[in-house]
């Protein structure tokens, strides 16, 4: 493909992967709220169909990063073939880890609406609740993080989209590869969390406009 529908095909991606995530967010916490293992499980369970349409919208988030990942390579290839590989990997793996959390989603579906002897006595489902519960976003969100620094510091080097735009990935990307690690380790907690995102949101919104209205630009060689 060319550069040009590479980037289409990027900044449509963009887009597509940042509404359906935060589509899948917001069905999965609505259904997990509840004070307790006990009351988040009677939530899935009363949203259990929400929750269903959670796991298909993962699966295809899952698929976004790694389209993400074979797009932007090939984007910037070019400028590090190198670099350029070892952030389409964060990316795929990033799908790939994504992935692997599905199962645990339809593993608390069955927990919260298993009936009769399917059903584990109440010890038992609330200590598996809780582990199926725990997650692994801040695991995946690493591996993101590291990608999009890459890519990131990629477009930036060979100039291929406006310099404060680069300027701004990189520096929402590092601000992530801090903190992801933090929150996964339990040292970072509460609504900074959060608060964190909000650099890169910007710049993948504002990045995928201009990829779709503009494209990229030749990369500058040094």
């Amino acid at each position: 493909m060319t550069r040009t529908t590479n980037a289409r095909i990027a900044g449509f991606t963009f887009l597509f992967y940042i509404a359906v995530g935060i589509t899948s967010l917001l069905l999965s916490s609505r259904a997990a709220s509840g004070g307790g293992i006990a009351a988040e499980l009677a939530g899935i369970a009363q949203h259990a169909t929400a929750v269903r349409v959670s796991v298909l919208i993962d699966l295809s988030c899952c698929f976004s990063a790694l389209v993400l990942g074979v797009t932007l390579y090939a984007i910037t290839r070019e400028q590090d073939p190198d670099l350029a590989m070892l952030a389409m990997a964060c990316r795929v793996g990033e799908g790939v880890i994504a992935a692997i959390g599905i199962p645990s989603t339809l593993g608390l579906i069955w927990l919260a609406t298993a009936t009769g002897a399917d059903a584990p006595d109440p010890a038992a489902a609330r200590a598996l609740g809780a582990f199926l519960l725990r997650g692994n976003m801040a695991l995946t969100a690493t591996f993101f993080a590291v990608g999009s620094t890459l890519f990131s510091y990629l477009l930036l080097r060979g100039r291929m989209i406006p310099t404060p735009l680069a300027w701004l990935g990189v520096a929402a990307s590092v601000l992530l590869v801090v903190a992801l690690p933090l929150e996964l380790a339990g040292f970072l907690r509460g609504p900074v969390v959060s608060f964190v995102w909000l650099p890169m949101l910007a710049f993948e919104v504002t990045l995928a406009l201009w990829l779709l209205i503009k494209g990229v630009a030749m990369p500058v060689r040094s």
